[in-house]
């Protein structure tokens, strides 16, 4: 086992949590499950197999994993959701770090699937993210949405071996439920942000984001799931701005906006 606690958000993801917790057994002592929507499902299997469940309230992504951050034994922290499994050659780059700077976190590569098909090209073949990192010196920002972690002037990235397997959504219906789900709430962050829409938002970032997931990232080449992806994309950054538009107008201001939200896998 090594010095790290890995922390896992999740809400009704039985399904899929499982094949998460396997692997993470075979990298430490400490797993911390944040369980946000105190159903019995996900709270029985986790339990089984010597996770510390914590339920809480949902206060957002940033929010809740810097409560699991907080709630971890060891200061090294390896934060996934339910639907991410680490791979094999990942797990051996683990077990050979030593843990010994602070003041590195670790970037990994992820391997995302649209169902069981993994999906090469376009944005989703290109992802890693800082996954890896001491919660003495980082924490997660808690935006309501599309949180990242901040990190000091003077931190060193590394890269490990190994991936990340995100299972992403399980068909297109579930996408495009999601998409809508997360065009809704980036419109609110960029709203409470100052930000802006404007004509070129509504109209020119959609196909300019089109046209780079499906043609300069090779999207195309991932066939049906590589259209559906871009496509899908596409809609969803034309909802967010027209969101963001209409929290914009005079009538919407009028009203305060108050966010009660659900997390979504």
């Amino acid at each position: 086992m090594v010095p790290v606690s890995i922390v896992i958000i999740t809400k009704n993801r039985a399904d899929i949590i499982k094949g998460c917790i396997n692997k993470a057994r075979m990298i430490t002592d400490d797993i911390v499950v944040i369980e946000s929507d105190h159903t019995e499902t996900t709270c029985d299997i986790t339990s089984v197999q010597g996770c510390r469940v914590c339920k809480q309230t949902w206060d957002g992504y940033g929010a809740n994993k810097n409560k699991g951050i907080k709630a971890a034994k060891y200061n090294w922290i390896l934060s996934l959701d339910a639907d991410e499994i680490p791979d094999d050659d990942l797990i051996l780059s683990l077990h050979k770090l030593n843990f010994d700077n602070a003041t590195v976190v670790y970037d990994i590569k992820f391997k995302s699937y649209f169902g069981e098909k993994p999906i090469r090209f376009g944005s989703w073949g290109k992802d890693h993210h800082i996954r890896l990192f001491n919660r003495s010196v980082v924490k997660w920002s808690e935006t309501i949405v599309h949180e990242t972690l901040l990190l000091p002037d003077d931190i060193l990235v590394k890269k490990l071996a190994g991936y990340i397997h995100h299972y992403s959504v399980k068909d297109i219906y579930e996408y495009k439920y999601k998409g809508f789900y997360y065009a809704e709430l980036s419109a609110k962050k960029y709203f409470n942000n100052g930000k802006k829409a404007n004509a070129v938002k509504l109209y020119i970032s959609p196909v300019f984001g089109f046209i780079k997931n499906y043609i300069f990232f090779l999207g195309l080449l991932d066939g049906r799931e590589g259209w559906v992806i871009a496509s899908i994309n596409f809609k969803n950054t034309w909802r967010k701005y027209y969101f963001l538009s209409r929290m914009q107008s005079p009538q919407e201001k009028k009203q305060s906006i108050k966010d009660s939200f659900v997390i979504e896998y």
